[in-house]
């Protein structure tokens, strides 16, 4: 019998994040479900096990120091390594985000959640995932940090409005996933950043096409890669997204 794989899943207590929990949870994972609230963290808790599925809460709050250490050592006590790291969590920053006009506190909330709190949460996570015969790191993106499509002609109706916080912070987190992906080439550990598409969450207002579910298919997909799969790359459901 092959062993019971474990994940964590960062801001899983709703939206694509709580999908992700489900997607990997209907595959026979233990998931541990990283939120800040309490409530809608034990809610979410509770519908997943209704659902079937192997899950635990995990007390989270990326941007902080202490919150992410204790859930690095809740994890290990609960699993003693860890199998798949979902860094999901993010915020937009607040609006507007026009960049002659931005207040700089937008933007920084922005990259402290979206990319600070990345890689805080993964440094801490990185000793556990290192017990694991085949572990996995998934960022989730956007297709708004694409440089490339940001500049494309007609970009404007694929890549989103002005957005000087939360698309750089994106294509922050982008870069980020190459330069851990370059410092982990010759360890087994495997990283990559997902694209969910534009997805009807609270985050744009529901005004998104996709759903969730939908959206949260790619980080199922990359959380599961073989063991020679990609690396330091950058993804959605068609395959690569360029940068």
């Amino acid at each position: 019998m092959s062993e019971q794989r474990i994940a964590l899943v960062t801001g899983a207590n709703k939206g694509i994040g709580y999908e992700i929990a489900a997607g990997l949870g209907a595959l026979g994972w233990t998931v541990g479900v990283g939120a800040r609230a309490q409530e809608p963290r034990e809610a979410a808790v509770e519908k997943l096990r209704a659902e079937g599925v192997d899950a635990f809460g995990v007390p989270l709050d990326v941007t902080d120091d202490a919150s992410v250490a204790a859930a690095a050592e809740l994890v290990g006590e609960r699993a003693h390594r860890l199998d798949v790291l979902v860094n999901n969590a993010g915020v937009t920053g607040g609006l507007p985000q026009e960049p002659t006009t931005v207040d700089p506190a937008v933007v920084r909330v922005a990259v402290e959640t979206n990319v600070i709190g990345v890689i805080r949460v993964t440094n801490a996570m990185l000793p556990l995932l290192r017990r694991s015969a085949s572990p996995r790191i998934v960022n989730m993106s956007s297709t708004v940090g694409s440089l490339t499509r940001q500049t494309a002609s007609g970009g404007e109706l694929t890549s989103g409005p002005l957005s000087v916080a939360y698309s750089p912070s994106k294509t922050f987190l982008n870069a980020v996933t190459v330069q851990y992906a370059r410092e982990l080439r010759d360890t087994n550990i495997l990283i990559n950043a997902g694209c969910p598409g534009y997805c009807a969450t609270d985050l744009n207002g529901f005004r998104g096409v996709r759903t969730p579910e939908q959206g949260a298919a790619i980080a199922i997909r990359l959380a599961t890669l073989p063991d020679d799969g990609p690396t330091g790359g950058f993804f959605e459901d068609a395959g690569p997204v360029p940068w």
